[in-house]
């Protein structure tokens, strides 16, 4: 352990004396801390691209240990949440189709939520209740579509959110077991059930796989702490 620490710091204090050494670098900024896999400055970096632009139906990227393939669904598939009656005042395809979505407001019945800033999304940290949801979608014929247009996949690391800005990424902290994952947020809810009003109140709603990965998809609820995380790119 002693000699593990030791190499340890021996790692961060070459990469900190290339930063000073080197003409205009900037590794400090995006340099990993070798002991914990997170990066210096608070920053995560990402691997690949992150947002599918115009003509994009996939993307790939990588944060850490962690995987995320993104999908454009075909407009006809049907939503994750049926509930979602309008997005920025237009029907939810529609407004998916012009790429209002991110921060819009939108209505799910009869309620308007108002997301948060990208501004105030990039401190948020919250602790409550998660549930999970999507298994049962592959069980129907054809997939679904999430919120901003992607095709959802139960068995990915994804969530739905109902203030956070579509994309984003955040850690999820299973506060039973203390696992934690990185998951992107790409999804509305979880929002209150007809047999449940109470179910509004969970906080996040994680696909299964995230469920699975948190260790609480057999019991489907658990208590956690969510933070938005900061990101860098790098192609």
């Amino acid at each position: 352990m002693r000699h593990r620490q030791e190499r340890n710091l021996t790692f961060r204090l070459i990469i900190f004396l290339t930063a000073f050494l080197l003409p205009g670098c900037s590794i400090i900024e995006t340099a990993y801390d070798i002991a914990t896999g997170t990066v210096k400055g608070g920053y995560y970096v990402i691997k690949g691209a992150y947002h599918l632009t115009a003509g994009t139906t996939k993307v790939v990227y990588h944060i850490g240990k962690f995987t995320f393939e993104v999908l454009r669904a075909p407009i006809e598939w049907p939503l994750t949440n049926e509930d979602i009656e309008t997005i920025d005042g237009l029907p939810v395809k529609e407004a998916i189709r012009q790429g209002r979505v991110k921060r819009a407001p939108y209505v799910v019945k009869g309620k308007r939520y108002v997301p948060m800033s990208v501004k105030r999304a990039q401190t948020y940290e919250e602790t409550g209740v998660a549930s999970w949801y999507g298994e049962e979608t592959r069980r129907q014929k054809g997939g679904h579509m999430t919120a901003n247009g992607e095709a959802f996949n139960p068995r990915g690391l994804t969530a739905a959110h109902k203030y956070l800005p579509l994309p984003i990424n955040v850690k999820v902290t299973n506060l039973e077991n203390g696992r934690s994952i990185i998951v992107r947020v790409n999804d509305r809810g979880p929002f209150p059930s007809v047999n449940n009003s109470k179910s509004g109140k969970r906080i996040i709603d994680l696909s299964y796989g995230a469920a699975k990965r948190l260790g609480f998809h057999k019991k489907g609820l658990t208590r956690v702490r969510v933070k938005v995380i900061r990101v860098k790119v790098e192609t």
